[in-house]
């Protein structure tokens, strides 16, 4: 996908006492997703001071930058066994961050890096593909629209070999959103004193995504908005 209009931070400084919200972004990060979560977290009700942070970024991703931070999150982008090596030696900081209070958001990829095999350990269960599950109305690793339930409503958001989340029976927290043959799309579960928020489909993707994809516009941001009220609740 293209790089779409820069996430720029505003002019004025960052009010005092505002929250510390982390964005990945690296070598490794696919030109748009950083981005595109960092707008999403930037215009939502939160007053968060968003910083990319990563190897040559504005930030360093290490256990100090991550110790300050409210919120940390993972956008998509790549595949999880070329990103796993790379964030592997903050399984530790991350953990700590969000079982002392913090909040983790992950988006596709993100997603898959809070399960376990490999990931961060953040959900009581794991992650797996939904594109190889019975009856997934997606059957590609492409670019694609997926129709999910959110909530009791149905919209239609920016998919790209997104995962299901496998929660264990009984898991306490909420799911959110289900694809259309029930499996979990998008869910916001305790993990310590904080709290994770995850989601397979994009919610932030802007109208960029969709026109270079050569899709149908669905801008489903709202959505994104409500993912962040939920995990920041």
């Amino acid at each position: 996908m293209r790089l779409p209009r820069p996430f720029r931070r505003p002019g004025r400084r960052a009010r005092p006492g505002a929250p510390l919200a982390l964005v990945r972004r690296g070598p490794d990060a696919v030109p748009g997703c950083a981005e595109s979560v960092a707008a999403l977290l930037a215009s939502s009700r939160h007053g968060f001071d968003v910083r990319f942070a990563g190897r040559g970024e504005e930030l360093d991703l290490s256990a100090g930058t991550l110790a300050a931070a409210a919120l940390y999150a993972e956008p998509g982008g790549g595949g999880l066994d070329a990103a796993w090596p790379v964030v592997r030696r903050i399984r530790g900081p991350v953990r700590d961050l969000v079982a002392g209070g913090g909040r983790y958001l992950g988006f596709c990829l993100g997603g898959y890096l809070a399960g376990a095999t490999p990931g961060f350990g953040l959900l009581p269960g794991d992650t797996d593909r939904w594109i190889g599950t019975r009856a997934a109305t997606v059957e590609h690793d492409g670019d694609a629209l997926v129709r999910i339930d959110w909530r009791g409503r149905e919209r239609t958001l920016f998919f790209q070999d997104g995962p299901r989340f496998l929660l264990d029976p009984g898991a306490a927290g909420g799911v959110l959103a289900r694809y259309p043959n029930g499996e979990i799309a998008a869910a916001v579960l305790p993990f310590g004193a904080g709290r994770v928020g995850v989601v397979g489909p994009h919610p932030e993707a802007g109208p960029d995504w969709f026109d270079d994809a050569g899709l149908p516009r669905a801008d489903a941001r709202d959505l994104g908005h409500q993912l962040i009220d939920e995990v920041m609740a």
